[in-house]
């Protein structure tokens, strides 16, 4: 299981947002730059980086910083954030992106994402945010009339390098949550998925490891929040790796 340290970036600065709002963000003391670092020297295999401008204004304000990140980290970097264009796209792998990631333009343009599945195969996965099992969009501000999984089902059978699923219900933390919903979106893929927005302690990855087709985790209000050691997480995602290879 892959271990994706989570740098999110506003107007140039690493932040976290509370319920996926923008209004209020919590800004941390350090660049993403030195943050990718940080991840790098203490092992990470990959990173997951965010342009929240392009998610919520639709401006890439953080082309610069990111393109440096990618050129700086000897370490694969998969990027996302307001991306909608197969233009743009192909920009950021000509920049030295290893995936792209698709969120809003997955569920408004399925043209779109089966002419980049095809055109970039392997190097397009896609975001998929849900609350109460339903796809959401724009910020999370806009509900959809699909289901996570059967939008997730379509991306797969069109060629999505893999499925990065956010149970917002799980997110949140709402008493009625569980796993539930990432096990069937799992189980019912054959493409890898990579579960967001569930890790808040060490034990967390511990539990997703344990999940079938969970090929990774996406990791940031944890580790910017000093909730678990990205040493510690990865160890557990190599682990699950080890024994797979045995099966």
């Amino acid at each position: 299981m892959v271990i994706y340290p989570d740098i999110e970036i506003h107007q140039g600065k690493c932040v976290t947002l509370k319920h996926g709002s923008i209004s209020e963000p919590t800004v941390f003391d350090i660049s993403p730059r030195d943050a990718a670092s940080q991840f790098a020297a203490a092992g990470a295999e990959w990173l997951h980086i965010v342009d929240l401008d392009g998610v919520f204004d639709h401006r890439q304000r953080n082309h610069g910083v990111i393109r440096e990140i990618i050129q700086h980290t000897n370490i694969p970097v998969q990027v996302g954030g307001g991306i909608r264009s197969h233009s743009v796209i192909e920009g950021w792998l000509n920049d030295g992106a290893e995936r792209v990631v698709l969120g809003t333009a997955a569920v408004t343009d399925a043209r779109l994402v089966a002419d980049v599945c095809a055109h970039f195969p392997g190097k397009v996965v896609i975001s998929i945010d849900a609350r109460g099992g339903k796809a959401v969009s724009h910020g999370w501000e806009s509900e959809s009339s699909f289901s996570a999984l059967e939008l997730a089902q379509r991306f797969e059978a069109v060629g999505a390098g893999g499925i990065i699923y956010t149970d917002i219900d799980l997110y949140d933390e709402l008493p009625e949550s569980s796993m539930a919903n990432t096990i069937e979106m799992a189980t019912k893929l054959k493409c890898p998925v990579i579960s967001s927005g569930t890790i808040r302690c060490l034990d967390d990855v511990s539990m997703l490891s344990q999940l079938p087709n969970i090929s990774g985790v996406v990791i940031g209000w944890a580790l910017f929040h000093d909730k678990l050691c990205l040493a510690d997480a990865l160890q557990i995602g190599r682990q699950k790796r080890t024994e797979a290879s045995f099966i």
